[in-house]
Parts: C-alpha cells; sequence; structure tokens
C-alpha cells in the first residue's frame, strides 16, 4: 500500500550511504516511501538502490538521469513524480545522514498543520546545531542565511536548510518551471516561493551532522551562487511563482 509521504534523496557517488540512509527511513514508525534519483553515479549507487527494490517493493522508487544536472533540477524531477502520484507531503533528504532520518516524523508533523506549507529542519533555531563543521564553515552558513533574510524578509533562520517538507498542495500552486537556480540557491527560491503565495514556514530544530563516509558536494562557489542569487530572487513576485493552470 502506498504511503501518503514521500521522500525524494538524490545521489551522486552516494555507495557508502544509500543503503543505510534507505533502511533508516523504513525502520521509522511512520510509513515513508522513497525516490532516489540518480544522476549517474559510476560508483555503484543506482545499482545499490536497483538491487534494495527487491526488497522493499512498491516502497522504494529509482529514476536514472544521464549525469549530474544539478540538486535543483532532481528536486524538480522528483516534485513533478510526486504530482502525478497520491503523494501528499513530499520530503527533500540528503544521502549522507546530515539530516538526521529519526526527525523525518517530527518535519512531517509541522507541516501536517492547517497553516503552514511547508516545514524546515533548521540548525539555527533554539534546539538546533551543527556538529562535526569547522566553525569558519559555520559561521559562512550562518551569516549567509542572515544576508538571505536581511534582503528578502523571509521568516526562515534557516534560509538554506535542505530538509524539508512540503504539502502537495503548494507544490501544486508552484510554476516549478520557474524555479531559476539548480545549485543550494534552489533552497532559498522554494522558500521565498512558498513565502510569496502565502504559505506558512515552520520551523523544527535537527541536529546537522556533516557525512563521515562519501564526499562533501559543497563548495565556496555553492555558497557564492546562495548569496549572489537572492537579488534576482527578491525581485520575482507572487505572479512569478503562481501555477495559473493548478489554481484556475
Amino acid at each position: 500500500m502506498q504511503s501518503p509521504n514521500l521522500v525524494i534523496i538524490p545521489t551522486y557517488n552516494e555507495y557508502e550511504n544509500i543503503q543505510r540512509i534507505i533502511e533508516a527511513v523504513f525502520a521509522l514508525p511512520t510509513a515513508f516511501d522513497i525516490l532516489v534519483i540518480d544522476d549517474g553515479s559510476p560508483d555503484g549507487t543506482a545499482e545499490v538502490v536497483a538491487e534494495l527494490q527487491t526488497k522493499y517493493p512498491q516502497k522504494l522508487f529509482l529514476e536514472k538521469r544521464s549525469g549530474k544536472l544539478g540538486l535543483g533540477t532532481a528536486y524538480i524531477h522528483g516534485f513533478k513524480w510526486a504530482l502525478a502520484r497520491s503523494y501528499q507531503y513530499i520530503i527533500e533528504m540528503d544521502a549522507d545522514f546530515s539530516h538526521p532520518p529519526a526527525s523525518l516524523p517530527q518535519l512531517l508533523a509541522a507541516c501536517s498543520e492547517p497553516q503552514v506549507g511547508m516545514s524546515v529542519g533548521s540548525r539555527y533555531i533554539k534546539g538546533g546545531k551543527v556538529k562535526n563543521w569547522p566553525l569558519n564553515r559555520i559561521l559562512l552558513s550562518f551569516f549567509a542565511s542572515v544576508y538571505v533574510r536581511i534582503v528578502t524578509g523571509l521568516p526562515v533562520k534557516d534560509t538554506t536548510a535542505g530538509f524539508v517538507c512540503y504539502k502537495r498542495s503548494v507544490l501544486e500552486n508552484i510554476n516549478l518551471d520557474n524555479i531559476a537556480f539548480i545549485g543550494y540557491a534552489f533552497q532559498i527560491e522554494m522558500k521565498y516561493a512558498v513565502w510569496k503565495l502565502g504559505y506558512g514556514l515552520k520551523e523544527i530544530p535537527i541536529v546537522f551532522t556533516d557525512r563521515t563516509e562519501g564526499q562533501s558536494k559543497l563548495s565556496k562557489g555553492i555558497f557564492k551562487e546562495a548569496v549572489l542569487g537572492v537579488l534576482k530572487i527578491r525581485q520575482k513576485n507572487a505572479d512569478y511563482y503562481r501555477n495559473a493552470i493548478a489554481v484556475a
């Protein structure tokens, strides 16, 4: 039986992590399906997922793409895949355990509240923290979020967070083809679009732990995109993001 809740996990070279993260999600008392979107990992990530599909039929799904096409395009692909089916809550999650699987039920519960359209697993509210990051990286991430809030007015402390849950109706009302950014600025732009369309955003505290297996995809260039991208994002209004077909 299909769960109403879908976790989307984009992957590139996550051979060391993918089986453990899948099994950790499926071990939770709350039911979640998983969609892995693999961008042609040469390390065999997709093959691990394909093998696990025999163990978790109708719960674990795999979409294979031809190469590294960007985090944002992977999630947009996943959103459209979810909307073509009957999922009611759609969650973004990394494969490397930086987003704690144990927090998924809390993230889901926050999103299910009546006035909330998107919930955010936050490092920068009371109870949230970062582990295994050097101080300079913590400061870079924290002050980038402060800068984004100042420029855009977003009522979210962790503006670049990638551990988020959407209500189906919210994604249906966003013109996903108008989301411009494909790197970590994608996370900012999606929050901005949700907020501009009048939906509530709620943060829950999480402990963000840097990966212990595999190689980080973060770089200074990614943070630069996020910081400079908000200047372009700020110029867009609700009509730019609204899906006229969905709301007509």
